[in-house]
């Protein structure tokens, strides 16, 4: 990607307030859930996503890519639409059963492990052992994370672990998926198809669960900013960090998500995390630095395997 070197800044500002953005997610998803129900929240939350993204899409022009659309392509948005369904409704399990945004957060630097390892099983893309040793740390620190102390494997780790296990490997899938299949349509597309269906999906779910749709002013609130900042302004913003400064590099500004997280959730609602839940939450973003830092190339160590 060739990029003008004077105006590199303007990709890490736009890379640095997205990840600030989906950093609120983590805390405005966290307040709503403690609030409503799944049914209610999904209904708002993904209700407004999808009409924030079609906006953007209509008024930037992508949604003309509909109509010139391969038919070919149809079966592919359904899968990636069930694939970053189970993805979200993983998450937002996971931000509701964990007690602090910033440990799902830190726990959800396992992403990028796992978008390394797909990249390299279904893209044949290689690695360095500086990314390796990268990925270790970022599990490591998972571990330290979500252990509890105990030896039963039923209460081998907190609570939501395993969603956001889940949640990582499924965002991790559709991610690797896009990228093999970005020159078909745009993200803009990927990203609306996937809010169209999600958005249908809460809603039948809101009508079968019987709840209604009344729900508390500061709730509304929560979602309305956790959509408008995770799916609208943390969207757009990593976008045109594409325009100035190669996606690897972005990625370096993004694995500091955890810090951001900790400190919104700290003046949100005034708690941290256990004393060893930070030490593991550190080492989770020390091992993706390191393994963003190798992938862009500013760091090099070993060849690649």
């Amino acid at each position: 990607m060739k990029t003008n070197q004077s105006e590199e800044w303007k990709g890490y500002v736009y890379a640095l307030v997205g990840t600030i953005a989906f950093s609120s997610l983590y805390v405005f998803s966290k307040a709503g859930l403690n609030q409503v129900d799944l049914a209610q929240f999904g209904l708002y939350y993904f209700g407004m996503a999808f009409l924030l993204n079609l906006l953007f899409a209509v008024f930037s022009g992508r949604i003309r890519e509909i109509n010139a659309m391969p038919r070919k392509v149809l079966r592919l948005l359904l899968i990636l639409a069930a694939i970053d369904l189970g993805s979200n409704i993983t998450f937002f399990l996971a931000i509701r059963a964990i007690s602090d945004p910033s440990v799902t957060s830190f726990l959800g630097n396992l992403f990028p492990v796992f978008l390394t390892s797909l990249g390299i099983i279904f893209l044949k893309e290689r690695f360095t052992w500086l990314e390796a040793l990268g990925g270790l740390l970022a599990i490591a620190g998972a571990f330290v994370i979500s252990y509890t102390g105990e030896l039963n494997w039923q209460k081998l780790f907190i609570p939501g672990t395993g969603l956001v296990v889940i949640n990582t490997l499924l965002a991790a899938t559709f991610s690797v998926i896009v990228k093999k299949n970005v020159q078909k349509l745009s993200p803009v597309i990927f990203n609306l198809n996937s809010n169209a269906w999600i958005f249908l999906f809460f809603l039948s779910y809101f009508i079968w669960s019987g709840q209604t749709a009344i729900i508390p002013t500061n709730a509304f609130v929560n979602i309305a900013l956790g959509a408008f900042f995770g799916s609208f302004v943390g969207l757009l913003s990593l976008y045109y960090s594409y325009r100035y400064i190669a996606a690897s590099r972005s990625s370096i500004v993004q694995s500091l998500k955890g810090i951001f997280v900790l400190i919104i959730a700290y003046l949100y609602f005034g708690n941290l995390p256990l004393a060893i839940q930070l030490w593991g939450g550190g080492i989770t973003i020390s091992g993706v630095i390191v393994m963003t830092m190798a992938q862009a190339g500013i760091v090099r160590i070993g060849k690649k395997g």
